[in-house]
């Protein structure tokens, strides 16, 4: 008798349709990274929120696919299809997405989820596959393909070292690469220049810049608003927010933000430039271990309550310019401002900026200039379907 090993069984792809389907699709990831100490394990309740119809704004103009793929019973690859027809409309393109990529190292996995997203795609009439995007690029996205010794800052992504191989094996190719940046805040001699510079610029041009009101909330985030869809208009990809997802967003922001890290520049009452620092809420996520509440008990709530008191970084998710008051010397205005912030919060671990665009040569110049590091790059692919 034959003592060779017998050859895997094959695999194919089936679509997420119910609600234990949905279920398996959210805990993949659990299992998947159980070993590995990066791991930072999301709220599951968000994650299912995420994907609802219900709950998620996306799903008022988008639509989505989830599939799995098993083998011997267990889910060992997930995948969303995702149509944007806004994205399409703004950039007069056919582009679909995938996101929620996740997958154990095989290929025959890899391949039998992409195929599925992408036929689900073509159907729609759709002739190119971005991605990973959950669900559009405002928010998480892109294949981490450099950096992988660290955990995660809020709101980013992480991966084992072996996905840029499974996609581009599928015929993935890079669309393009997104940088992440550290800055820890010993003194500086940079610190100085920039603060002469915020100096100038505030007793000239006479800006006002100050942090974030939060008995004016609502106001404060349209402000932001108004800033973000100007100065980030022409950003590879970008796409405004609808109300509905700019609520969405803004009640998250609200769960996790320390308002003096939130800094507004306004030019004759006008908001003109912002840079919104986050605490780095993943220092404390794995304390509720993916769970608030446990048999109707807020254990994880009161474990995660206590983690954030530990928390010593942030992660700079905002740092913009409207055009017509770029190379004015705000950036140094802003950056000034977050330094002294940081450090008056106690936020003594350091600071992840970004994402920065590859070929955002302005504000990766600045970056350099700071004293900032660059320490990981995500990656959106691309396939032509």
């Amino acid at each position: 008798m034959s003592t060779s090993r017998l050859p895997a069984p094959a695999v194919t792809a089936e679509p997420v349709r119910t609600r234990v389907g949905r279920r398996r699709f959210v805990e993949f990831p659990y299992r998947l990274y159980r070993d590995d100490p990066q791991f930072v394990p999301p709220l599951r309740g968000e994650c299912h929120r995420l994907l609802s119809r219900r709950r998620n704004p996306f799903f008022a103009y988008g639509e989505a696919a989830l599939f799995v793929v098993r083998r011997d019973g267990r889910v060992v690859g997930r995948i969303a299809a995702v149509h944007n027809p806004r994205h399409n409309d703004r950039h007069n393109a056919r582009d679909g997405f995938f996101g929620q990529f996740e997958c154990v190292n095989d290929h025959a996995v890899a391949a039998a989820l992409v195929g599925a997203a992408g036929g689900w795609l073509r159907r729609r009439g759709l002739t190119t596959m971005l991605g990973p995007v959950n669900f559009t690029t405002n928010d998480e996205c892109g294949v981490l393909v450099d950096g992988f010794d660290s955990p995660p800052c809020v709101w980013t992504t992480y991966n084992p070292p072996y996905y840029p191989g499974l996609l581009e094996r599928c015929g993935f190719t890079k669309a393009t690469d997104l940088w992440t940046w550290e800055r820890r805040f010993e003194p500086s001699g940079n610190d100085d220049r920039f603060r002469r510079i915020a100096e100038y610029v505030s007793r000239r041009h006479r800006f006002t810049a100050r942090s974030l009101d939060v008995r004016d909330f609502h106001a404060e985030m349209l402000r932001i608003r108004q800033v973000f869809d100007t100065a980030w208009r022409d950003n590879w990809g970008f796409v405004p927010m609808t109300d509905a997802e700019f609520s969405r967003a803004a009640r998250l922001l609200r769960q996790i933000a320390d308002p003096r890290l939130i800094h507004l520049v306004e030019a004759g009452g006008e908001p003109v430039a912002v840079g919104l620092a986050l605490p780095d809420l993943n220092q404390a996520l794995p304390a509720a271990k993916g769970r608030l509440t446990t048999a109707g008990l807020p254990i994880g709530l009161i474990r995660l309550a206590r983690a954030r008191r530990n928390i010593d970084r942030v992660r700079g998710v905002l740092f913009g310019v409207v055009p017509d008051y770029r190379h004015c010397g705000l950036e140094a205005l802003l950056l000034v401002r977050a330094y002294d912030a940081v450090l008056a919060g106690g936020y003594h671990g350091g600071a992840e900026l970004g994402w920065t665009l590859e070929d955002n040569t302005a504000i990766n110049r600045l970056m350099v200039t700071a004293d900032c590091r660059h320490t990981k790059t995500h990656r959106l692919y691309r396939l032509d379907l």
